[in-house]
Parts: C-alpha cells; sequence; structure tokens
C-alpha cells in the first residue's frame, strides 16, 4: 500500500519519532514541478503548525544529505485531520469501528471505491461493511484509504 514511498519510510521516521512524533505515512506524488513529498505526523497532544515546521526543518536536512530524492520536490508535513490517511494494518485495526473510504488498484466485488464500516481485519484482509454486503479487501490492493469524518449537527 502506498508503496512505502519508495522507502521513505524507513529512513524519515527515526528522525521524526527523535522529535517526539509518530511518522504515520509518506506519500509521494509526481508533479509537472517535480515531486510533492507528503509526511504525515501525529502526536498524542495533536499537530500543530510549529511541529509541521519543525518536522520539515529536520526532515529536509536529512533528505538533503541523503540524496534520496532526484530533482525539484516540494516537502509537505501535516497533520492527519478529520479525513486521517490509514497507512498501515495497525491503523485499519485501531480505527475499526469507524467510517472509511478505499480506493483499489483492482475492481474487487466489481468495484475500486468503497465506502463502509471498518470491521477491522481479518488475517491480510480488510473487512468493510456497505450497503449489507461484508467486502474482504486484501491490504495489498488498497491504494488509498482514509477515514470519513463523522459531522453530527445539532438536534432541533
Amino acid at each position: 500500500m502506498y508503496a512505502e514511498a519508495n522507502g521513505l519510510h524507513p529512513l524519515l521516521a527515526p528522525v521524526v519519532e527523535t522529535l517526539g512524533y509518530e511518522l504515520l505515512g509518506v506519500e509521494r506524488l509526481p508533479g509537472k514541478a517535480g515531486n510533492l513529498l507528503r509526511l504525515y505526523i501525529d502526536s498524542e497532544q495533536g499537530i500543530t503548525l510549529d511541529d509541521c515546521e519543525r518536522v520539515s526543518h529536520q526532515v529536509s536536512g536529512v533528505l538533503d544529505v541523503e540524496d534520496f530524492i532526484r530533482g525539484p520536490y516540494t516537502l509537505e508535513v501535516s497533520s492527519p485531520g478529520l479525513d486521517r490517511p490509514l497507512f498501515t494494518k495497525e491503523h485499519f485495526e485501531r480505527f475499526s469501528g469507524s467510517t472509511v473510504k478505499l480506493e483499489l488498484s483492482r475492481p474487487i466485488d466489481g468495484r475500486r471505491r468503497i465506502t463502509g464500516l471498518l470491521a477491522g481485519m481479518k488475517g491480510d484482509n480488510i473487512v468493510v461493511h456497505d450497503r449489507g454486503q461484508e467486502h474482504s479487501i486484501p491490504f495489498d490492493e488498497i491504494v488509498n484509504g482514509r477515514l470519513v469524518p463523522e459531522f453530527r449537527g445539532h438536534g432541533r
């Protein structure tokens, strides 16, 4: 899933953890002006703009020294937000009971996009309930997985 952003997660996780944060995941997105490298960080206290800047400064230094990315790139450090991305099997287990939106690498049960209630993991498969149907999706087939924000309006 997410192809581990070409090996960047193992390189950058220790740097982020040394600063007191968890590196949730790394996305590497190609663009016309170079790659966009997006890191998602979290902590028990939440994430502020100062936290993102601190991590960005340290990670930039490591990327420059390691010369891991060829060509121009933009580094973006972000909190997970309300539509939190799910990168690992542990993330899918942790957020069991939440609504998720999945994008798949190939159709499963005739669909490449599935939104439903996350029922956790069964072996290496993610189980999602949608419209009365249970989908068992191999973890390796997930291109993108995110929580769906649940908004609770005010009752009248």
